[in-house]
């Protein structure tokens, strides 16, 4: 690599120091999680490295003299080619280099790959500039191809570690009474973001910054409708918020908004009428008011589709500037949804593996940025071949990998009844007459299946749903 890279571009005394901190007395537990030999330039910089790591694992030490007994046979012959020294000669000079010790080596070990990465990318654009004069190329290919390895090297940058991570216990239980006492002022019990929903919050104590929740639901039972409906709520609870939409375009989402809106209103305005035009003067007057009060919320949606988990993090990351800019930090994260995230080169093929990455990445995400990330999920067709008694999801309906269920925080699940029994008639007179009578008591409920909860209880909630408007309420009290 470093025969292609020009002189002013490749810094070796990043490498250097790193190098000699570590060969005296540098702990090399500091920048053992994150730093890799492939990160080094230099070939022989990538054997030292290689032999520091070898001597930590066995002796525990990184010490000059340990590790010079793990190089390998032809050192020897390696370093006089390269840079005509003797590996002792160059591991002793490279003590002018440690400059720092222990208090910069997790700096100087960031450094090292953050030159290995703009390298990387310097590489990628010259192969991109190459392909894209071949007449021949496929563009969409080409920039597929680009963006995969891109993909790979934005995810090496984000490996080291970006915040304080370690605690002392008395620290912890600080910030959990800061939480309490937050809870308390505000007199509603919350110790999270509010749901909008009196019962969901009272179960779960809000949507938690810092976790992961899964929504899963089979198509049609108002996983966006629930999202979108929530969105709008901690919005207007003045929480910053965020809703990623792979799926539905940004103009589609905000007439779902208009009507839900309007519906708090006692304005009953299909969503459907909407996309068609069939709008009556005075429903006009009604859905203008509800855009002069979306138009306040701190509530921003990314429309783009095909985004990939590096893709979502700079679009989280533009949005969090955005919601500083207007003072209302954000706090929220909706994904619709999980399955439509692209993912990296890495595990092209393996849908379990791929799905694995995917969730891993939003739990990251959500613990890195101390936000609540909500994913919309879908769940296993199965689901459509039991029979109607036992359609309600549970966990092993969510789709292509058990890494979901792992790293969610809490997951829950939509079930409309209505859905199946609009679908299917009665067998006989006397069914179909019950038919429609169980359609008439259960039209507008949803279940809301709270199916793992680290820090409440499982249980279901039954909410009122309509979903000609994308409205989701509290479930009415009798």
């Amino acid at each position: 690599m470093t025969d292609t890279i020009p002189d002013r571009a490749y810094v070796a005394e990043i490498e250097q120091g790193l190098l000699g901190a570590l060969l005296f007395g540098g702990d090399f537990r500091i920048v053992g999680g994150f730093l890799k030999e492939d990160h080094f330039v230099s070939d022989i910089h990538k054997m030292l490295f290689r032999a520091a790591r070898a001597a930590f694992d066995q002796y525990g030490s990184t010490t000059m003299p340990v590790v010079l007994r793990l190089l390998p046979s032809d050192a020897q012959v390696a370093f006089a080619a390269r840079i005509g020294q003797s590996p002792s000669a160059y591991m002793s000079s490279l003590s002018d280099q440690n400059v720092t010790g222990n208090f910069g080596l997790e700096r100087t070990g960031k450094a090292v790959v953050a030159q290995w990465a703009r390298l990387r990318a310097a590489e990628t654009g010259t192969q991109l500039r190459e392909i894209a004069h071949d007449p021949a190329t496929d563009p969409a290919k080409m920039i597929q191809g680009i963006a995969a390895d891109l993909d790979l090297i934005a995810a090496e940058l984000r490996s080291g570690p970006r915040r304080k991570t370690r605690v002392t216990l008395a620290e912890a239980a600080v910030g959990a009474f800061a939480e309490i006492e937050e809870a308390q002022q505000r007199g509603n019990g919350l110790t999270g973001i509010t749901w909008g929903l009196t019962d969901v919050n009272r179960a779960t104590g809000g949507i938690q910054r810092g976790e992961m929740t899964v929504i899963g639901a089979r198509p049609s039972m108002g996983k966006t409708a629930v999202g979108l409906s929530v969105a709008i709520r901690t919005a207007k609870s003045g929480a910053g918020t965020g809703f990623i939409s792979l799926e539905m375009g940004a103009k589609r989402l905000a007439m779902r908004a208009l009507t839900d809106i309007a519906y708090d209103w006692g304005i009953q305005i299909a969503y459907s009428n909407l996309i068609t035009g069939r709008v009556e003067p005075g429903e006009i007057d009604t859905l203008k008011s509800a855009c002069r009060d979306l138009d306040t919320l701190p509530l921003w949606i990314e429309e783009q589709p095909g985004l990939s988990m590096t893709d979502v993090r700079v679009k989280t990351e533009r949005m969090m500037e955005s919601a500083e800019a207007v003072g209302c930090p954000l706090g929220v994260l909706f994904v619709d949804y999980l399955q439509l995230i692209r993912p990296s080169a890495r595990y092209q093929g393996n849908r379990n593996n791929e799905i694995t990455e995917i969730s891993g990445g939003l739990r990251e995400l959500a613990r890195e940025y101390n936000l609540g990330v909500v994913a919309l999920s879908q769940l296993s067709r199965n689901i459509e071949s039991r029979a109607m008694n036992e359609r309600r999801p549970m966990m092993s309906d969510l789709r292509d990998s058990g890494a979901i269920e792992q790293d969610a925080d809490t997951i829950i699940f939509l079930f409309r009844e209505a859905y199946y029994l609009e679908k299917e008639k009665g067998k006989d007179a006397e069914a179909e007459v019950n038919r429609v009578s169980r359609l008439s008591d259960v039209q507008n409920k949803l279940e809301f299946i709270i199916g793992k909860q680290r820090n409440g209880p499982v249980k279901t909630i039954d909410l009122f749903v309509d979903i000609a408007c994308s409205a989701v309420r509290n479930s009415a009290r009798l």
